[in-house]
């Protein structure tokens, strides 16, 4: 019952009281998003406007499939770099057979899947990820037609009671039973945001790079938290800088994600320490 620009403009809101910045100041609004429904062509740029964020300010939406939240983040770090604008703003509004290849089995991807669900609901439970996420009121209408508002707080995906049997029971969703470094190791990266776009090319990623799984989505990932195309990106890297600034001290960290029609993006974030 609530559309995407308003949830948006929900996020747009909250991100300027939170740093008490005037909507004008803002030089660029980049948005990542993959499927436009609708007139998804004004979509983004209708949630600036119901955020009474001026005309004035430019808008741009990218599309780089499940990256167009890292790329909206780049895109802003690069304006902002090169000197076109002093503050910016990034956000997101919505193969190869990895598995029988790289011999990723169904019982590893459920392991991977559990692991996700419980690091995620641990998270949830300690209050990780309330400085990311906007409480959203809307108007849901039930089976009789009657309306009511609900306020939503929390993301509902997570599934804390979820056990190898159960995911055992579930149908597969494919087929039955189915470098550039930056100058650093995997021993000088503190938190690896992979994005578990299924968890077979997670999985796998953390085995050929022979990854910790202790450094490996600390706080669940999208099998957990869901995967909306053109905002993942962009909530992998909040995710990552907040849970860096939670430790507290000098650290790396990387986001990735595997991207449609065999592509590919990484980020690097190094954290100064509080």
């Amino acid at each position: 019952d609530t559309t995407p620009d308003e949830l948006l403009s929900a996020v747009m809101t909250a991100v300027l009281k939170d740093v008490n910045l005037r909507p004008e100041e803002l030089g660029d609004i980049c948005v990542g998003n993959v499927l436009q429904p609708g007139a998804g062509a004004i979509m983004a740029r209708i949630a600036q406007f119901l955020s009474d964020i001026p005309e004035t300010v430019p808008l741009s939406t990218v599309n780089r499939q499940c990256s167009s939240g890292l790329q909206a983040v780049a895109s802003i770090a690069g304006g902002i770099r090169n000197g076109s604008y002093d503050i910016g703003m990034a956000c997101g509004i919505t193969s190869e057979n990895v598995a029988e290849r790289f011999g990723i089995s169904r019982e590893k991807q459920d392991t991977f899947a559990l692991a996700s669900q419980q690091k995620a609901a641990r998270a949830q439970s300690k209050g990780c990820f309330q400085a990311e996420i906007v409480p959203v009121t809307t108007t849901v209408h039930d089976d009789k037609g009657t309306k009511r508002s609900i306020t939503v707080t929390q993301d509902e995906g997570i599934r804390p009671s979820t056990t190898m049997e159960g995911l055992a029971k579930l149908k597969p969703a494919f087929k039955k039973d189915g470098s550039t470094t930056a100058g650093l190791t995997v021993s000088d990266v503190d938190i690896f945001e992979i994005n578990e776009a299924f968890a077979s090319q997670a999985a796998y990623c953390v085995e050929k790079l022979r990854l910790p799984s202790e450094k490996v989505n600390p706080l669940g990932g999208a099998v957990a938290l869901g995967h909306p195309l053109g905002c993942t990106g962009a909530r992998q890297v909040i995710t990552l800088l907040n849970e860096l600034k939670r430790r507290g001290k000098r650290a790396y960290g990387v986001v990735s994600m595997c991207i449609g029609t065999g592509m590919g993006a990484a980020a690097v974030f190094e954290y100064p320490g509080n």
